[in-house]
């Protein structure tokens, strides 16, 4: 299965697509509602997708300008699919990260190399339903909470609809919820 590049210098260039048995993409209508509300605040940012799957949003930023994406992945199929994506599409600015988002994403926030750059975070944890992921959502809650960096302007949550955001997240509130039928955003700033 493949999705496309939306918008942007690599309009139309094929994303392939990992196993649904390992992981869902992003709606084409939500990850379109997602860069309609970022628009010009993704250009020049570093996107940071920390539950990578195929890449799709963090290389959808990138082809909307955003500077340099960086993706994390546990999944060995999956993290195959996301190399092969981004050979195929941006290889020069995209970094795939293998290992699991709660080592790996707190890692590469201490990462000095970007530290004066503005960050832009999404986050699309596997549905907490599925086996072994029931306390995906609060260990992805106490994550960001934990997360001190002054340069994170945004961090957009992709959820199952029927879960109850919290309100603050550490440093970072609930801007707005935008919901997709069993599919939601979520918007946290500073």
């Amino acid at each position: 299965m493949y999705s496309n590049i939306m918008a942007g210098k690599y309009k139309g260039k094929k994303i392939e697509l990992p196993s649904l048995e390992v992981t869902r993409s992003s709606k084409s209508i939500l990850k379109g509602s997602l860069f309609d509300t970022l628009q010009n605040d993704v250009l020049d940012t570093i996107f940071i997708e920390g539950f990578g799957g195929s890449g799709s949003v963090g290389l959808e930023a990138l082809s909307r300008g955003a500077k340099k994406a960086y993706f994390c992945e546990i999944d060995k199929s999956s993290f195959g699919t996301l190399k092969r994506n981004i050979q195929n599409i941006d290889s020069k600015n995209s970094v795939a990260i293998f290992g699991d988002s709660f080592k790996t994403l707190p890692d590469l926030l201490k990462n000095d190399s970007f530290k004066d750059e503005e960050v832009v975070l999404y986050l699309d944890p596997p549905f907490d339903f599925r086996d072994g992921m029931e306390e995906i959502y609060q260990k992805s809650f106490d994550m960001v909470s934990s997360f001190d960096n002054k340069n994170i302007i945004l961090i957009v949550f992709e959820h199952f609809t029927k879960l109850d955001m919290p309100e603050v997240l550490g440093d970072f509130k609930i801007l707005k919820t935008k919901k997709f039928g069993k599919s939601s955003l979520s918007y946290y700033i500073r």
